[in-house]
């Protein structure tokens, strides 16, 4: 059985509940205005070069700032930013830190933070390396990070991977033998000391940070560069590949803007994350051209 309240006495009800209602709403917009106060604030501080009000020891992050759809942002231009020292954080970590803390526009490339990916190759401190590979302990301040050098800048540290996914994909970078193994069920197989030979260049991650350091692919942008070549080398190299796709592999290496443009600078070794002998495997494929061409008759 229901008991109804006084016309009177659910007026009153329904105003304090209506009056309530508006005092929460009414604090959640307050809260939420100070919060957007609070990060403009923040950002105002990083862009001015102010320090940020962060306690405990922290440190300078140097970061490139470009954004061609956006009037006042168009010069490029360096923002810095105060951010915490912690045990084991990583550039990759700093500019997360400073992305979620000081300015959501703040653009860059990531994923698995496992260095693997190959997405946040970047140009710190006068090098290339990945963002989450690389310890803020080892790097001299300011930790200043730029985009790939040689490669046209989207937007802050976010570089236009177009054409170096192009030369990849120009040397074939796919299995091709020319003859199934017997048996519905059997497998290609390798054995121990070619899988050996090989091993090291199945590691790329197509980062691009060895295109980035050539400086033959920055003046040659038709040079396939390392990261093609050592993708070709994996394929060219490897026994359970047919012949004829083999020979066809050596005559693209063998064109103009192939193995022969590079001059062993060794810039593609020195900054490959995952320690790939590149220029090695260049080498090793300009022996393989020439003993092609060689005729004993």
């Amino acid at each position: 059985m229901s008991t109804q309240l006084p016309e009177e006495d659910r007026g009153r009800t329904e105003s304090a509940e209506h009056e309530a209602e508006s005092s929460v709403e009414q604090e959640g917009a307050s809260k939420g205005d100070r919060r957007r106060a609070d990060r403009d604030a923040r950002r105002e501080q990083s862009v001015s070069g102010a320090p940020a009000e962060v306690e405990g020891d922290t440190f300078r992050l140097k970061v490139f700032r470009y954004d061609p759809e956006v009037e006042g942002k168009m010069e490029p231009r360096f923002d810095d930013f105060a951010v915490p020292r912690e045990k084991g954080m990583t550039v990759l970590d700093a500019l997360i830190y400073a992305r979620d803390r000081y300015d959501t526009t703040l653009t860059f490339r990531h994923s698995c933070r496992q260095a693997v990916c190959g997405s946040d190759a970047l140009f710190i401190n006068g090098r290339q390396r990945l963002g989450c590979q690389t310890q803020i302990s080892d790097l001299e301040e300011p930790v200043r990070v730029e985009p790939l050098p040689h490669q046209d800048v989207v937007k802050d540290l976010v570089v236009d991977m177009e054409h170096f996914y192009d030369q990849m994909h120009a040397v074939e970078p796919f299995f091709q033998p020319e003859e199934e193994p017997d048996g519905d069920l059997e497998e290609y197989r390798q054995t121990r000391e070619n899988r050996e030979k090989i091993k090291m260049s199945t590691r790329c991650i197509w980062c691009g940070a060895c295109m980035s350091s050539c400086n033959i692919a920055a003046g040659d942008n038709q040079y396939l560069g390392p990261a093609a070549i050592n993708k070709a080398y994996r394929f060219a190299m490897d026994e359970r590949e047919g012949e004829n796709v083999k020979e066809h592999r050596l005559n693209v290496m063998d064109q103009e803007h192939g193995v022969w443009r590079c001059q062993t600078q060794f810039s593609c070794t020195n900054v490959c994350p995952k320690d790939i002998p590149l220029t090695e495997h260049i080498q090793e494929l300009k022996r393989e051209a020439v003993k092609q061409n060689l005729k004993f008759w």
